[in-house]
């Protein structure tokens, strides 16, 4: 029996962090939020949750945002849906009522994520099988079929995607032995910026004896001095042999990154993320030029394809940190890969669901994009909130097993 969408609800889900947890440069008191999309088949048999990232303040705009896009799904059966998705992703992100509210980026964008995310986890469902399993068993042509390649043309067409995805394909079984290997991750729970230094560099050593190589630090505080000196805490904790990555959280102007990029250097940061405000490509372009051949990284804030094209055309990105639950869901996040598959710029994305659907989504673009397999950050905060929280052993995710993208979340609890 098909799967019919018969039910959409949209829901505002915010939890409280840790002390200190979550804290960068420019947000002191984060919560982390998910406004979230439940789609329900006429039988009840299946329910397609899907999520993007927020702060806290301001998800029920999101959630509101979902309820008026997401009308048109009511009645459509899923395989159907997904057929033809980006034609589908295409009609929601135009709307000629409800895009000026965006266009492209914002809460109009964030809800289109979430939609897009609910669609993905109801079809694998409906197929019995993870996500990572759903794409990498697609054709090149259905894969295409799923991406709106709409503002891309002059970069990126339905048609190179295609010579992309089928150019990967014959070489995709000396690929797949890290389906059993597990995909490395990074801490970036280690060094919150309202951290200690103490903090950090225990957290550092426990991060260590879990088996991660790589961790982040947040940086960009008023006192220069005060970043380099942490850097160096971490190091002394870890030593040279460990990945150290800085985050300034769009702290910086201009002239301040550039300063304090120098002033960071010595510590060999394996990258700089976030060093100013995210639409100013030209300024990542610039310091992407000067602290060369450290990376710029950027994602989080990088609202949509067209974006990531000026990115990757500048040459103001060196570490596409793109997001499905930031961009419009799982959609758009295949059209980035695809645009940093051609450039070619490395993929390491940013976890706005702490790497649950991301974790799904390494493994596919390994694959089936043969991008390097490189790491995949982790954030451990929110693992006890959702019904199948990610599995990391060793510093490394496991393949996913469930049905879906790894997005149910566990009931409300009464207070």
């Amino acid at each position: 029996m098909p799967d019919v969408i018969s039910q959409i609800q949209a829901d505002d889900r915010r939890f409280e962090l840790p002390d200190g947890a979550g804290t960068d440069a420019v947000h002191s008191d984060p919560q982390y939020g998910y406004a979230v999309t439940q789609l329900v088949t006429a039988d009840r048999k299946h329910s397609g949750t899907g999520i993007s990232y927020t702060l806290g303040g301001g998800t029920n705009l999101v959630r509101t945002a979902i309820e008026l896009l997401a009308e048109p799904l009511a009645g459509q059966e899923i395989e159907e849906l997904m057929a033809d998705f980006g034609t589908v992703h295409r009609a929601m992100a135009e709307h000629h009522q409800i895009r000026w509210l965006g266009p492209h980026k914002g809460v109009i964008h964030l809800a289109l994520a979430s939609i897009t995310n609910a669609c993905f986890d109801l079809w694998a469902k409906s197929r019995g099988v993870p996500l990572w399993k759903l794409l990498l068993d697609l054709s090149p042509e259905a894969l295409t079929r799923l991406i709106d390649f709409s503002y891309l043309d002059e970069v990126l067409t339905a048609d190179d995607a295609l010579s992309i995805l089928k150019g990967k394909w014959s070489t995709r079984s000396e690929r797949e032995h890290i389906l059993k290997e597990g995909y490395p991750g990074y801490d970036t729970s280690v060094g919150w910026f309202a951290y200690s230094d103490e903090r950090i560099m225990e957290n550092a050593r426990r991060a260590l004896d879990l088996g991660f190589t790589a961790m982040k630090l947040k940086v960009g505080s008023p006192q220069p001095e005060r970043d380099v000196r942490r850097v160096q805490k971490v190091r002394e904790a870890v030593g040279d042999g460990v990945r150290i990555m800085v985050d300034a959280n769009q702290a910086w102007s201009l002239p301040k990154a550039l300063d304090v990029c120098r002033q960071l250097a010595s510590m060999q940061p394996y990258w700089v993320e976030e060093p100013t405000q995210p639409d100013d490509i030209l300024a990542h372009q610039a310091i992407a030029r000067a602290i060369s051949p450290v990376p710029v990284a950027v994602g989080e804030a990088v609202s949509n394809r067209v974006m990531w094209k000026n990115f990757l055309q500048a040459g103001a990105v060196g570490i596409v940190q793109a997001d499905c639950t930031r961009l419009a869901g799982i959609s758009e996040y295949l059209a980035v890969s695809l645009l940093a598959t051609k450039y070619p710029v490395k993929v390491i994305p940013h976890v706005g669901d702490m790497g649950q659907m991301h974790h799904h989504l390494v493994f596919f673009n390994h694959i089936a994009l043969g991008h390097e397999k490189l790491f995949l950050e982790y954030i451990p905060h929110l693992r006890k909130h959702f019904m199948f929280p990610a599995n990391v052993q060793n510093g490394a995710y496991q393949l996913p097993q469930e049905p879906g993208c790894s997005t149910d979340l566990l009931p409300r609890v009464d207070r």
